[in-house]
C-alpha cells in the first residue's frame, strides 16, 4: 500500500525536490468580511491559516526572496512552489489577482503556482485567469472542503453546499488545473466512518491530490472556546495514525498525498499537543501503513 507522496510526485515531474514558499497576498474571506459571516470558519485562526506565510506588508517578489532565505540551509539554486496560503486567495477583483499571480509566476525560481481558496470563490473570470496562468507554469488550486457531511459543514460555518465543490472541481479540470482538496480529520461530532466517507468522496471526485489535516485547536478561535468548555475531544495519536492508514487505502494509487498530518504553530496550538512532534507522527503513520500492507 505504498502511497504517492508529494516528494515523489515532484521528483517524477520536475526531477528534483521543490520547496514551498507560503505567501500572503493581503486577502480576506467571504466568511469574514460580512458577505457570508464575520466570524470565519470555527477552526480558522486570526492569520487565516497563514501562520507560516511571509508578511503581507512585503511585495510578492520580496516575500519569495525572504522565503528563499529561510530555506537556504535546505536548498540552494533550486526551484520553489509559490503558495498563496493565507485566507481566500481568489477572493479579489481579477485585475488585482492578475498582478499578484503574475509577480509570483514570473519569478525565475518559481516552478508552480499554488492557490488556496474556497470552491465558492472561483468565478468564470477567475477561472479564465487561472487557465492563462496555467499556460505559463503549472497551477494548483487547493480547495477547503474539510467534510462532505452537511451537518458538520454547517457547524464549522463552511458556508457552501457540497454541490458547489463538485461543480468547481469539474470547472478546474476542464481548464487543466490540478485540484488538491483539504480534508480535516477529527471534526467534532464526526465518526471515523464519516471521516472515511469524506476521503472516499474526494477520491472519486476527480481531484488530483489530497491534504489530510488533523484537527488543530488554535488560540483565539471559537473552536478553542468549545474545547475548553468540554464540548469535544481531539483525537489521540494512535487513533489518528490508524485513521490515516485506513484513509490512504481508500485513495487511488495515482492520487498525490500532499499532507498526512499538519504543521501546528507552537505558539498558538492548544490541542492536540502530540502533533507538534511531526517526525514522530509521520514515522508512526508510515509504520502503520507497512503493517497493514503485510497483513493484507
Amino acid at each position: 500500500m505504498e502511497y504517492y507522496s508529494l516528494n515523489r510526485y515532484l521528483q517524477d515531474t520536475f526531477g528534483q525536490k521543490i520547496y514551498k514558499i507560503s505567501l500572503d497576498g493581503g486577502f480576506t474571506c467571504p466568511n469574514r468580511d460580512g458577505t457570508l459571516d464575520t466570524r470565519g470558519c470555527i477552526f480558522c485562526s486570526q492569520a487565516g491559516s497563514g501562520e507560516f506565510a511571509q508578511s503581507r506588508k512585503d511585495s510578492i517578489g520580496k516575500q519569495i526572496e525572504k522565503g528563499k532565505e529561510r530555506l537556504k540551509d535546505k536548498i540552494q539554486n533550486g526551484k520553489y512552489i509559490a503558495y498563496f496560503q493565507a485566507f481566500t486567495n481568489t477572493y479579489a477583483p481579477v485585475e488585482r489577482l492578475r498582478i499578484l499571480y503574475e509577480e509570483a509566476i514570473s519569478h525565475p525560481d518559481i516552478a508552480v503556482l499554488s492557490i488556496a481558496t474556497r470552491p465558492d470563490c472561483l468565478s468564470e473570470e477567475v477561472l479564465l485567469l487561472l487557465q492563462e496562468m496555467n499556460e505559463k507554469k503549472p497551477v494548483w488550486v487547493e480547495l477547503g472542503l474539510q467534510t462532505i457531511h452537511e451537518s458538520t459543514a454547517e457547524y464549522i460555518r463552511r458556508g457552501y453546499p457540497l454541490s458547489v465543490y463538485d461543480e468547481t472541481v469539474e470547472n478546474l479540470k476542464k481548464i487543466g488545473v490540478q485540484v488538491i482538496v483539504h480534508v480535516i480529520l477529527g471534526l467534532p461530532g464526526e465518526t471515523f466512518g464519516q471521516m472515511k466517507e469524506t476521503v472516499s468522496y474526494v477520491a472519486k471526485s476527480g481531484a488530483a491530490g489530497i491534504k489530510l489535516q488533523l484537527l488543530h485547536v488554535i488560540k483565539e478561535t471559537d473552536l478553542e472556546k468549545e474545547y475548553r468548555a468540554g464540548g469535544f475531544r481531539t483525537l489521540e495519536m494512535e487513533e489518528y495514525v490508524n485513521l490515516v492508514a485506513d484513509c490512504i487505502a481508500l485513495l487511488p494509487p495515482d492520487m498525490v498525498i500532499h499532507r498526512l498530518t499538519g504543521d501546528g504553530d507552537r505558539k498558538s496550538l492548544v490541542a492536540p499537543l502530540w502533533s507538534l512532534d511531526k517526525k514522530r507522527v509521520l514515522n508512526a503513520i508510515n509504520k502503520r501503513i507497512r503493517e497493514k500492507e503485510r497483513s493484507s
